[in-house]
């Protein structure tokens, strides 16, 4: 009972910053107005607010300042006992620090490290901390300009990434971020700047306890479906989750945003309908997850549960984490049941679109709308359309090939990991558990999600290299092709709605993207599904 109310109370949560939320980034990223912050930001950069960008210039800009991103990480953490708050650290092992920078900048949070035994305040705040604002913000700023590509009629402009960025983080991100650390202070979660302090237990030993700037990370961690803790044990810490309502804010946090950007794109493309039809597809996908999970869960052993709260709310926040790329966790999956653990597998396979990371979820369902319309047109022999464009053979490419690259990337990581003697010795288990856990790491990592099965020691220069391309590549390989598509979008004109044209706002509609979502995509991985968790859910 206390599940479903949980549920409840979210899904009204959910339901009133729906409207509101996504009005107000609509208006965020079609207003003509420059902020006075934002105009000193450019002037800093030296960037030309007004000037739009074509396709492969915005393309630059993001690849640019993702870079930059990686290099100004991966050099805090190397110089990190050189740095003021670094509270007696060394710096960072090289493999560690490539894969944390990478990790941060791709939005995927995986950390295969102890973060209050391995980075200082500093490092946490100036390095981590702002890399989840800005790897959110780039993925509002590729969903806007492929949206802008749906939109605009006979041009190569997509917008300024520059502008769309800086107005993610200065309109969106950062006031609503302030808001939820408050929130999460008045909770109980930790925000200070010391180092840590010996107390003496009851019993009379003596235990450190770690301090740290937590509040404000955990706030942008989970708005940004980020996901990197703090500390080792994530939201299953008492200083990141201190109460059972505490963590379910943190899971509010999580769908705020991925949530209420079907909204934002009805209002954007003047029907919001559409943005219905999406928001009603994702909203089934996680509805079905929830319940999955919860149903394998139910009477399993409490090990690796969040008891202090129950069973209920650790399924929930398994659900929510791998339905959007936050991985952030307040259990263990790794000791869920077989098929409970599959289908946190299987919530990232989908392509976190329901409702995915910060603009990833939304642009990969689009993408996956244009797969479904194209079906829809083999079904009735004319070409097909989605919001008066023509798809041709170019943009059924781009498409196609998007929804190839993560596939691509997990399972052949995986099968080298597993082949290999250096991946081998990361593995801690054998059999279907062990393929599993490869699978869980590779899963994360090229879907850019960042969460892990436990039994596996990736703190390697192998396992930390192979994550590290994993994220890199399901990152930016999709980015490519989407703004390569948006530009192709852009350049066509509108094609008029007539009697054969597909309502793609109505029921029938969101039942084939359905779908599409579970037949092309998650059936690719369904052979190795069969050797890992199922063969050891039915063994």
């Amino acid at each position: 009972m206390t599940g479903w109310l949980q549920v409840g109370l979210l899904v009204l949560a959910l339901g009133l910053a729906h409207k509101p939320l996504g009005d107000w980034m609509a208006r965020v990223f079609t207003a003509e107005k420059h902020w006075r912050v934002e105009k000193l930001a450019y002037r800093v950069v030296g960037v030309d607010a007004d000037a739009e960008q074509r396709w492969p210039t915005y393309l630059r800009s993001v690849l640019a300042f993702s870079l930059v991103g990686v290099l100004l990480l991966y050099s805090l953490q190397r110089l990190q006992a050189l740095l003021p708050l670094g509270n007696g650290m060394p710096g960072v092992e090289p493999s560690s620090a490539w894969n944390t920078a990478v990790s941060f900048v791709t939005n995927t949070n995986w950390q295969g490290y102890a973060g209050e035994s391995t980075m200082g305040h500093l490092v946490q705040m100036a390095g981590l901390a702002v890399q989840n604002f800005v790897s959110a913000a780039v993925g509002l700023a590729v969903l806007v300009a492929l949206v802008r590509g749906f939109l605009r009629r006979g041009t190569d402009r997509l917008g300024n990434a520059w502008v769309d960025i800086t107005r993610a983080v200065v309109r969106l991100l950062l006031p609503l971020a302030v808001v939820a650390t408050v929130v999460m202070v008045l909770g109980g979660v930790v925000q200070n700047l010391s180092a840590g302090t010996d107390v003496t237990t009851l019993a009379g030993g003596s235990q450190f306890v770690p301090g740290g700037p937590v509040a404000s990370q955990e706030a942008i961690k989970e708005l940004g479906t980020n996901g990197g803790g703090f500390f080792n044990a994530n939201s299953a810490h008492p200083f990141e989750g201190p109460t059972a309502w505490v963590s379910l804010f943190q899971v509010f946090l999580m769908l705020l945003i991925p949530f209420s950007l079907p909204r934002t794109f009805g209002r954007m493309v003047g029907d919001r309908k559409q943005g219905l039809a999406i928001l009603g597809v994702m909203g089934l996908l996680a509805a079905v997850s929830v319940s999955l999970i919860s149903t394998f869960q139910a009477g399993a052993l409490p090990e690796g549960q969040e008891v202090r709260f129950g069973g209920p709310l650790s399924s929930l926040f398994a659900a929510a984490t791998t339905l959007t790329s936050t991985g952030a966790v307040n259990s263990m999956h790794d000791s869920y049941t077989p098929l409970g653990g599959m289908v946190t597998l299987f919530n990232m396979m989908l392509g976190e679109v329901a409702p995915g990371g910060v603009g990833s979820g939304l642009y990969g369902m689009l993408v996956l709308a244009v797969v479904a319309v194209f079906v829809a047109g083999l079904m009735v022999g004319r070409t097909p359309e989605y919001l008066g464009k023509k798809l041709g053979r170019r943009e059924m490419t781009l498409a196609s090939l998007y929804i190839l690259t993560t596939p691509a990337i997990v399972l052949v990581g995986t099968a080298v990991a597993v082949a290999v003697p250096a991946g081998q010795a990361g593995m801690l288990n054998s059999g279907p558990h062990g393929l599993s856990e490869v699978l869980y790491a590779f899963t994360s990592a090229g879907n850019n999600n960042g969460s892990a099965f436990a039994g596996l020691s990736a703190n390697t220069p192998f396992w930390n290299t192979a994550l590290g391309l994993a994220m890199l590549l399901g990152r930016f390989v999709p980015i490519v092709l989407v703004l390569a598509l948006a530009g192709r979008l852009a350049a066509q004109g509108k094609v008029p709605v007539t009697a054969g044209t597909l309502p793609t706002h109505r029921p029938l509609f969101a039942g084939l993207l359905t779908a599409v979502v579970l037949v092309v995509v998650g059936l690719t991985y369904f052979p190795v599904l069969a050797l890992g968790p199922l063969a050891e859910g039915l063994s």
